[in-house]
C-alpha cells in the first residue's frame, strides 16, 4: 500500500528532528515514495524494529564554558546506482553540543569524488555561516575560528590553493566562496582521518560497531526521562 508507506516514511521524517541517527536510512527509504516495492516497506519495517529498539535515546545537551563551532562534511561518490548522484551529509557542533546535520543526495552528477567532497564543503560552509549570523544574533562569543573538517585532501587543497584549475570550473562558485571565507579568516578547514569523520553516518552505511561510535560522539544516547511512547500515552491522558 503505497499511502501507507508515505505516511510510515513520512512519521520517520519527523522524527529525525531529533534522532540524527535515523537520517541516512529515512533519507533513502523517502527517495522511493512514488511506487515503493515489498523491498521498501522491508527496510522501512527495519528502520521502525531499531526505532522500537532505542525508544529512550534522544539528543544530550551540556553547557560549554568556552564553545567552539565546527562542522563535519563528507561525501559518498556517485552512491545512488540509478542516477549515479553523490550522496552528501554534515554534522556541526557548539563546543560538546551537536546543533545541525543533513543527510541529502546531491541534485547532480559529479565527475570525481573531489567534486563531490567539495559542493558538500560548500553546502557546510553555507550551514555555518546561517549559524555565526545567528550566535552572533543572540551575542554569544565564539573561542576560536569556525573550523570546517573532511577527509578528502584534494579538496582541502583547492579550498586552500587560490590558483584556478581547468577541472574545477565547473564548480567555480563554490571554489570562490569557500575561498573568500578561508582568506578573510572567517573559516579554518583541516583534515581528519576518515576514520573519524563523523558525517560518514549520514552518506553510507556503516558497520554495527562503527555506527554506534558514531552515534555516540554525535551525543546520541540513553536518557531515562526520554520515552516515545509514553509521551503518546501521556498525551492521550491529558
Amino acid at each position: 500500500d503505497p499511502t501507507q508507506y508515505r505516511s510510515l516514511v513520512g512519521a520517520l521524517q519527523y522524527l529525525t528532528i531529533t534522532r540524527p541517527d535515523l537520517s541516512y536510512a529515512v533519507n533513502t527509504v523517502s527517495q522511493f515514495l512514488q511506487a515503493p516495492t515489498i523491498d521498501h516497506f522491508q527496510a522501512v519495517k527495519r528502520i521502525l524494529r531499531y526505532v522500537c529498539g532505542t525508544q529512550h535515546f534522544g539528543l544530550m545537551f551540556c553547557s560549554s564554558p568556552s564553545p567552539a563551532v565546527f562542522g563535519y562534511s563528507d561525501a559518498d561518490w556517485a552512491r545512488c546506482t540509478d542516477t549515479r548522484r553523490s550522496t552528501y551529509g554534515y554534522a556541526i557542533f557548539l563546543g560538546d553540543n551537536f546543533l545541525s546535520w543533513s543527510a541529502k543526495k546531491q541534485p547532480t552528477v559529479a565527475r570525481s569524488s573531489c567534486e563531490s567532497e567539495y559542493r558538500a564543503m560548500a553546502n557546510t560552509a553555507s550551514e555555518l555561516v546561517w549559524l555565526l549570523n545567528l550566535l552572533h544574533e543572540l551575542r554569544v562569543g565564539l573561542s576560536a575560528t569556525p573550523l570546517l573538517l573532511s577527509d578528502n585532501q584534494s579538496a582541502l587543497f583547492m579550498a586552500q590553493n587560490p590558483v584556478a584549475h581547468n577541472h574545477a570550473k565547473h564548480i567555480d562558485l563554490d571554489c570562490h566562496f569557500i575561498r573568500e571565507l578561508v582568506a578573510s579568516g572567517r573559516l579554518a578547514v583541516r583534515h581528519v582521518p576518515t576514520s573519524l569523520q563523523l558525517a560518514d553516518i549520514f552518506t553510507k552505511v556503516l558497520p554495527r560497531p562503527l555506527f554506534e561510535l558514531f552515534r555516540s560522539k554525535l551525543r546520541v544516547g540513553l536518557n531515562p526521562t526520554l520515552s516515545l511512547t509514553g509521551g503518546v500515552k501521556s498525551s492521550y491522558q491529558d
